[in-house]
């Protein structure tokens, strides 16, 4: 494998090819690592060297346990965990044809290019694919209806030089896949706000989240959930306790178990799936409509002082009404009719009638008076409003259970569509006039309010006091935590989600911020950390949603075409399932599939699988 790229991404996703997958990589990166964020890059390194002494000592104590790692995309078998700890670092500024035919991208299986510019990987992507018809190639881009076109191209050159002989060697069948960090990471991240936490599966409108169980003093759990992902450890306390050995044993954690293992477990903690799509006590909703709509509500055209105002007068004209009801005489329509003449001053003078009437009269018009000015206000308000329209909104008034975004850069606004997708209120906050999220936050008429986050008021103009979480993904992580914890200070109990660059430094903040608040909810991410899962999936030929730990082993979420494996085509949902392996969590753009469905050549599944059992899904 042969990973290019200038920030810690690049050796986020070598770690996760080394330690997880046992992969031989080769890493280029720039020679002045100040573009890498220095930090970053040597803590990635040292956690890439834990991923060495695990990967090492897992080995030792036994490889051949049923969880071992699968087999690799280029053919290799699960021994590769005993030689795939070698890294080569090739130091280049940029991935020239020279640097790429050094690197090794000739024989290479895969070659990733997540450098931050588009035009960096485009440009290399086509060199490489020049160099080795047959290798399967994974570019980050940010430019998603460009990265489609470039995936499209890059594959016609692979089949055109495969049906030319070229290349005809290799063991690899050429691919190019196209992500984006920002595409990768935005689920998890709003998953995270919404559900509480990242260990989530997202396909579509559906959210899945994993969570812990632990059972009663009786030895059951009142709620399985969907399905049960894994058996902890009968010693452990969660999945990330210390307590599981990891190695096999009947003491380990049992992923995948079958209904008869779970019914036997007794007393046993476990992992289950929960659908929380429409979680009780979330974020609020506003499928109705709220701020959705091309025309505003009525209550959004006129401020509360204004619709008080009119409020007012129109009591003023029902009492006149009912007065001059009893004084005069008339009949009630009759009261109602002569008291709008006088209050818009028609032609219509009381002379010669009672003292009373007289009276009314004079009242009538000067309430017609005072109504002036308020109709005045109104129409220019309303005109105002509707002006404004296509331009950011404010946050309503009365607004509360919602989630506050800081930041609309490209993280931000991947998030922000996501929110928008699962139908969550959102307040965004944003200090550049000219983010490139302002025109997504604009077209889906969410509330923006423009100003720099540290500064007093502008958390506060968002609601913050009455928000249900605080999704901090600014390019800044000081601006990320200052801002945090300000929002705690206002509201001690705030879930809290923010994105910082640092592995080290969010599971700092993470800890330290628990420790300071236990009663609320806190999530430190890294993009990197969140995103190169998938790089590393797409590497291996596979279509990796993400991965859940379960004490030492790792739990797969992959999408799979049903097309070409006799494990899935024509069996039912209950059927295509393994015990120990994989099992089809739901069909792609089916709202709901019991386990009576039979699984068609053209579905598409997600699946949750064990390594081993991803790798003889193929």
């Amino acid at each position: 494998m042969v990973v290019c790229g200038d920030d810690g991404l690049a050796h986020r996703l070598t770690a996760e090819l080394r330690g997880v997958h046992g992969e031989r990589v080769t890493l280029v990166v720039p020679p002045d690592e100040r573009t890498a964020r220095t930090p970053v890059v040597g803590r990635a390194r040292a956690a890439s060297a834990l991923f060495d002494r695990v990967v090492s000592a897992a080995v030792g104590r036994g490889a051949g346990t049923a969880n071992a790692p699968a087999s690799s995309g280029n053919g290799s078998s699960g021994g590769n965990a005993q030689r795939g700890v070698e890294e080569r670092l090739l130091e280049a500024a940029d991935p020239t044809e020279a640097v790429l035919a050094e690197a090794g991208v000739e024989g290479a299986a895969a070659l990733a290019l997540v450098y931050d510019d588009d035009e960096t990987n485009i440009r290399a992507a086509l060199t490489a694919r020049r160099l080795n018809p047959r290798l399967r190639l994974v570019l980050r881009l940010y430019n998603r209806r460009l990265g489609q076109h470039i995936e499209e191209l890059l594959d016609q050159a692979a089949a055109l030089a495969a049906a030319s002989g070229e290349g005809a060697e290799g063991g690899v069948e050429a691919s190019t896949t196209v992500l984006s960090d920002a595409d990768t990471a935005a689920p998890a991240l709003a998953a995270a706000a919404v559900a509480g936490t990242t260990k989530v599966v997202q396909t579509d409108s559906l959210l899945l989240r994993a969570v812990e169980r632990v059972p009663s003093r009786d030895g059951r759990i009142a709620d399985r959930g969907l399905c049960t992902l894994a058996l902890l450890s009968a010693n452990g306390t969660g999945p990330a306790g210390a307590g599981g050995s990891g190695d096999g044993d009947e003491e380990g954690p049992r992923l995948l178990p079958d209904d008869e293992e779970v019914r036997r477990a007794g007393g046993r903690a476990a992992v289950v799936l929960e659908d929380v799509s429409a979680a009780p006590g979330g974020p609020a909703s506003d499928t109705a409509g709220r701020g959705m709509g091309v025309v505003p509500p009525l209550a959004s055209l006129f401020s509360r002082r204004l619709r008080w105002s009119l409020a007012g007068l129109v009591g003023c004209v029902v009492a006149l009404a009912v007065a001059l009801w009893v004084v005069a005489d008339v009949h009630p329509l009759s009261a109602f009719y002569l008291t709008l003449l006088d209050l818009f001053a028609i032609d219509n003078p009381a002379l010669g009638q009672p003292v009373g009437r007289q009276v009314l009269q004079l009242l009538s018009g000067l309430v017609g008076l005072l109504l002036l000015p308020v109709l005045l206000a109104a129409v220019l308000e309303a005109l105002g409003t509707f002006r404004t329209t296509s331009a950011l909104r404010k946050p309503p008034r009365g607004l509360g259970g919602h989630v506050v975004l800081l930041g609309l850069g490209k993280i931000g606004t991947r998030v922000l569509t996501r929110l928008r997708e699962l139908h969550v209120s959102v307040v965004c906050v944003e200090s550049d006039p000219e983010a490139r999220g302002l025109a997504t936050a604009r077209r889906l008429r969410v509330p923006v309010v423009l100003g720099d986050v540290t500064q007093e008021g502008v958390l506060e103009a968002a609601k913050i006091h009455r928000a249900h979480a605080l999704l901090a993904v600014t390019s800044a992580d000081t601006t990320n935590l200052e801002a945090v914890l300000y929002a705690r200070s206002v509201r001690p109990d705030l879930r809290v989600v923010l994105r910082l660059y640092d592995d080290d430094f969010a599971a700092a903040v993470y800890r330290t911020l628990r420790a300071a608040h236990p009663q609320a909810s806190t999530r430190s991410r890294s993009v990197s950390h969140l995103a190169a899962p998938a790089f590393a999936g797409a590497m291996l030929g596979r279509r990796v949603l993400g991965a859940l730990s379960v004490e030492r082993r790792v739990l797969l979420f992959a999408s799979v075409d049903v097309a070409g494996h006799p494990e899935l085509e024509g069996r039912t949902v209950g059927q295509a399932f393994r015990a120990g392996a994989w099992r089809v969590l739901a069909v792609e753009r089916q709202a709901s599939v019991p386990a009576s469905y039979a699984l068609r050549p053209g579905d598409r599944v997600v699946v949750a699988a064990t390594r081993r059992g991803l790798a003889d899904l193929g």
